[in-house]
């Protein structure tokens, strides 16, 4: 059985940084992609940041050069480092896996992944 915990959302003021944490058990695809994604009140699921097998990132725009995406394979766990947080990045924070087959790049569509955690609140006050 597949499960993902994500912990370490918070509120916080703008300007501020934040680690999320995801900590996954039972995938074991040799392959796959994993992600970060966000929902405000109201609104969709987007793709934040997204990390390959092999390393490979990818990010939105409204996050690339705050947040960075990184796995530590020995821990099981994918991170999500916050910096210059903005109020328009409040949400609930969910991590995402799915396995791949063959040199596939990571979507950051909310319909490309199998697995979800249960999320993670972050506010951000300004």
């Amino acid at each position: 059985q597949v499960q993902l915990v994500e912990s370490g959302g918070d509120s916080v003021q703008a300007g501020g940084s934040l680690k999320l944490s995801c900590t996954v058990s039972g995938f074991t695809a040799s392959r796959y992609c994993m992600g970060w994604f966000r929902q405000p009140p109201g609104e969709e699921r987007e793709g934040v940041a997204t990390i390959r097998g092999d390393g490979s990132t990818t990010y939105a725009d409204s996050v690339k050069g705050r947040f960075t995406i990184s796995q530590d394979n020995a821990k099981n766990t994918l991170y999500l480092q916050m910096n210059s947080l903005k109020s328009e990045d409040s949400g609930m924070y969910y991590c995402a896996a799915v396995a791949i087959y063959g040199p596939s790049w990571c979507s950051r569509s909310r319909f490309g992944y199998t697995y979800w955690g249960q999320g993670t609140q972050v506010t951000v006050s300004s």
